[in-house]
């Protein structure tokens, strides 16, 4: 992030620098880095040193959609700074990404449609300054990628991606929200599916797998919930024989009549074969979504920042 001067301050004020010592990440993984305020002209006292993650989000409100930014995780670094005139004081930090990171990269690409990034805020007497944006590459973890490579080996296509405020019936989430992965399906089950959307729920120890099939002419629905749900630990994930589970789900998904649509379970190990993975399926990726919309006050529980998605660079 470029240094950015101290609004509260007025001119001569101290400025702002964060660093961050990787910005290539996984979810779970422990961020570290500084930020640095340089001191102005005068000394300077700032209140709290706050870190927060930011991505961005998609909520329907009746027929329509809108996009803007959501904050959800946020710690304080270091409360009473001090800032003499003209030196610098570095303030370290740790931040834990939370499990529920959405992904942003797979291998090489960068996927469109979603982003993640960090922004430092700097409480003076009373009032935020807020900064921009320094954008995360979050990385699948290996138990995702082993999903994701099954994806490849069956043949389905990447199509887009986004994160949705909403929970999942049936699993533990921690945000009220969830990122969607949508795929073209397998030459296979084209004729039957439109498409197919994965979705991950992790935490320290488990992994959910969450699928939904769109049938042609109608998606399968049960009571507003459509699933197809698989839990494993992350050990057992990373050992399962991803590809057949997913096939047999999709097959029986193509087949079923909408109104008989129960969760699936599954229950696999053993080593599959190493597919073309998430590379291949990045072939059809759609264009970036565009910009967001000012959400205001549809969302409850502050969730929503009110931002219109521009701190995060269009794809």
């Amino acid at each position: 992030m470029f240094k950015r001067m101290l609004s509260a301050f007025g001119v001569g004020g101290p400025s702002v620098d964060t660093v961050l010592d990787n910005a290539d990440v996984t979810p779970g993984q422990i961020v570290t880095g500084r930020v640095s305020i340089q001191g102005g002209s005068n000394e300077a006292v700032i209140d709290e040193v706050a870190l927060s993650l930011v991505t961005r989000v998609e909520v329907e409100h009746g027929d329509r959609e809108a996009r803007g930014n959501a904050e959800f995780h946020k710690v304080v670094v270091r409360r009473d700074v001090r800032v003499p005139a003209g030196e610098q004081v570095d303030v370290p930090f740790e931040l834990a990404l939370p499990w529920e990171t959405p992904i942003t990269a797979v291998g090489p690409t960068q996927l469109p449609g979603v982003a993640v990034g960090v922004r430092t805020e700097l409480v003076i007497k009373g009032a935020p300054d807020k900064g921009d944006l320094d954008p995360l590459l979050v990385r699948p973890l290996p138990s995702q990628d082993r999903v994701l490579e099954a994806f490849g080996e069956l043949g389905a296509t990447f199509r887009a991606t986004d994160v949705e405020v909403g929970r999942l019936h049936g699993v533990p989430q921690e945000f009220a929200f969830y990122q969607e992965l949508e795929f073209f399906p397998p030459q296979r089950h084209a004729g039957r599916l439109t498409q197919v959307e994965l979705t991950f729920v992790a935490n320290a120890s488990d992994l959910w797998v969450i699928l939904e099939a769109d049938k042609r002419g109608g998606l399968f629905r049960q009571g507003g919930d459509t699933f197809g749900r698989f839990h494993h630990t992350h050990a057992d994930a990373e050992q399962a024989d991803w590809a057949p589970l997913i096939d047999d789900w999709l097959t029986q998904a193509a087949n079923r009549a909408p109104q008989g649509n129960p969760a699936f379970g599954g229950h696999g190990h053993g080593h599959g074969r190493r597919g073309p993975g998430m590379g291949a399926m990045l072939g059809g990726a759609a264009a970036g979504i565009a910009g967001g919309m000012l959400l205001g006050d549809m969302m409850d529980g502050g969730l929503i920042d009110g931002e219109d998605g521009g701190d995060f660079a269009e794809e």
